[in-house]
């Protein structure tokens, strides 16, 4: 146990202190449909239900309605809560985390708007490795999601996310990949010239290549189940998916169950792997 708390201690943290500052100035933005945030907005309409079909996909037992009842989720990284919410409207049970207090405070109080949701969801500020402690093999499903992109140490906090997901537990990641493409794209149309993220948002070097983040999760006792590359319209404003990874990529993960392997029932077909799920790219 102290080797596990040496490991998780805060003096070497996840969490990038000159990205908090940048999000810092933004904490107020989250729930501007039209502002610095409207994209995350519009990735709920891909995102929510890549995730709760990939769910269902998995379970025998679900309630109509409200789909993901007793399913425990961490968001990682939730900012003010654009995902926590639609996850909570499902029936889930979330846990949002975030390191930035103005976060937390911004994500409470849009919940209280609604008493379905304050019911559902709690919000906390703090980092992934502060609570690894206390919620050891505590959640079914983790979600990060525009989050790995801007971590201090990406292997910790794939270590950290073992830790906390019970075994046979979801993992779902959005992510952008590192290619000369989401550079042009991300960074120099996205930020510089058409600017729908604010301007240093992103660091081209923290981009991360689905095959390293696959490497990563495989060799910390997860199973890569799939991997769908995303693209954004920004005339439209929306999202689709697409068979490239070259600019923005989801991908699910599973840990492995406790006897250290994954269970049988987890082994998608290549259709499954290759493609997302027929109802993925609809809305909610």
């Amino acid at each position: 146990m102290l080797t596990m708390k040496r490991l998780f201690s805060t003096s070497h943290s996840s969490v990038d202190s000159k990205e908090m500052r940048k999000f810092q100035l933004l904490a107020h933005k989250w729930w501007d449909e039209e502002g610095e945030y409207s994209a995350l907005h519009s990735m709920n309409d891909i995102r929510v239900p890549f995730i709760r079909d990939t769910l269902l996909n998995m379970s025998s037992n679900y309630h109509l309605g409200t789909p993901l009842s007793g399913v425990k989720i961490l968001d990682v990284g939730c900012g003010g809560g654009l995902l926590s919410e639609p996850l909570g409207r499902l029936g889930a049970s979330v846990t949002g985390i975030d390191p930035l207090e103005d976060n937390i405070r911004t994500a409470d109080q849009h919940k209280s708007f609604d008493p379905v949701l304050a019911k559902r969801i709690q919000y906390k500020s703090s980092s992934l490795e502060e609570i690894v402690e206390e919620c050891m093999e505590t959640f079914d499903v983790i979600v990060a999601s525009e989050v790995v992109e801007h971590v201090a140490d990406l292997e910790m906090f794939i270590k950290c996310c073992s830790q906390v997901l019970k075994p046979e537990g979801s993992l779902f990641i959005t992510t952008i990949n590192k290619t000369q493409l989401s550079y042009v794209l991300g960074i120099v149309v996205a930020e510089k010239i058409i600017g729908i993220v604010p301007e240093g948002t992103h660091e081209w070097e923290k981009f991360v290549p689905p095959e390293e983040l696959e490497r990563l999760l495989e060799s910390n006792g997860f199973s890569v189940k799939t991997v769908n590359g995303m693209l954004y319209n920004p005339l439209s404003g929306s999202w689709s998916w697409m068979e490239s990874t070259s600019v923005n990529y989801a991908m699910h993960a599973v840990k492995s169950g406790a006897q250290g392997q994954p269970s049988p029932g987890d082994d998608p077909s290549e259709m499954e792997r290759e493609q997302p799920s027929a109802t993925a790219g609809t809305t909610m």
